[in-house]
């Protein structure tokens, strides 16, 4: 790979550009089947309150000034394109590989599609949780990100979606910066909130665990899909509503080398008790983005038969 350095005059800092990998791998048969297995037939209809919609099937609550939609929800099929994606290299301050933005905050590493205005991929390890830095209640944009690679605004979402966080804040609590680094909203996106709580949360609550236990290396990202029926953001914050998330888990080394990973759907029906159901190989989630996950040949086949138990006593706070 050839790197050649150039100078950014709009941030008088040094970047390396890497060309851009354009090679599409296909999509075999046995993913487009887990994809199907995966798909959550959302509800058809949310409760609607008394209140004129416009022709979006949106409108303004009187009462607290919050513009949000009622629009039917029924989603078409999810179509996934291979992502082509820089491997992780040793973090600097800023990789631009096209449009595509690494971001190496304190603690962790996001890479940005300026074009979707929103994450594609993190990355982060964790240590033993000897920390309690304080969880912020704000969140901001990246000042030194440009604004035409970021959401537009940092205000909640509503529409019954959370400010989702794809790297969360209580795993990096040994660092003040790094745990207020996690409230950026390029490490943000819009996550139903039974999910961002349900399902999503429960892999969240494995790694809080498991990190006391051993080293683990966490990798995930999102799967933006094709379904246009709930980007209800693209006005309000610049962003699409992602399709699905994924998200793998590494333990170990050589022989005793353990990984997990999951495909949530950003749905209603992905809460914690549907979790095992959203389990895939690692090789499976290597075929759906085009990623490379540094785990051993023999184990990248493996599925568990169920998502890793919670040790009894752990503290997940």
């Amino acid at each position: 790979m050839t790197l050649n350095k150039v100078d950014c005059l709009e941030t008088r800092e040094t970047i390396a550009v890497y060309p851009l990998n354009n090679t599409k791998q296909p999509i075999g048969q046995k993913v487009k089947i887990l994809i199907t297995m995966l798909l959550v037939t959302i509800p058809s209809s949310i409760h609607a309150h008394p209140g004129g919609l416009n022709l979006e099937g949106c409108h303004t609550n009187k009462a607290t000034g919050e513009y949000h939609c009622h629009k039917k929800m029924n989603a078409p099929p999810i179509t996934i394109q291979p992502i082509s994606i820089i491997p992780v290299a040793k973090p600097t301050t800023k990789i631009q590989t096209g449009r595509i933005l690494e971001i190496d905050y304190d603690g962790f590493i996001v890479w940005l599609d300026c074009k979707r205005h929103g994450a594609i991929k993190f990355r982060y390890n964790t240590q033993k949780d000897t920390g309690n830095a304080k969880r912020l209640d704000t969140f901001f944009l990246d000042p030194k990100v440009p604004s035409e690679c970021q959401q537009t605004t940092a205000k909640a979402y509503g529409s019954q979606y959370d400010r989702g966080h794809l790297v969360p804040a209580n795993h990096l609590d040994n660092s003040d910066t790094a745990i207020r680094e996690t409230n950026t909203m390029t490490n943000i996106l819009p996550q139903v909130a039974s999910m961002n709580r349900g399902a999503w949360l429960l892999t969240e609550e494995i790694i809080e665990c498991y990190r006391d236990i051993d080293k683990l290396l966490i990798i995930g990202g999102v799967i933006w899909g094709n379904n246009s029926e709930d980007d209800y953001f693209l006005q309000s914050h610049g962003v699409a509503t992602p399709d699905a998330f994924w998200k793998v888990i590494i333990r170990g080394k050589g022989q005793d080398e353990r990984a997990i990973a999951w495909v949530i759907p950003n749905s209603p029906d992905a809460k914690r008790k549907n979790l095992d159901g959203y389990l895939v190989t690692v090789d499976e989630i290597e075929r759906i983005t085009g990623e490379k996950i540094p785990v051993a040949d023999y184990e990248k086949h493996n599925k568990p038969s169920a998502s890793w138990l919670i040790p009894r006593g752990c503290n997940k706070s």
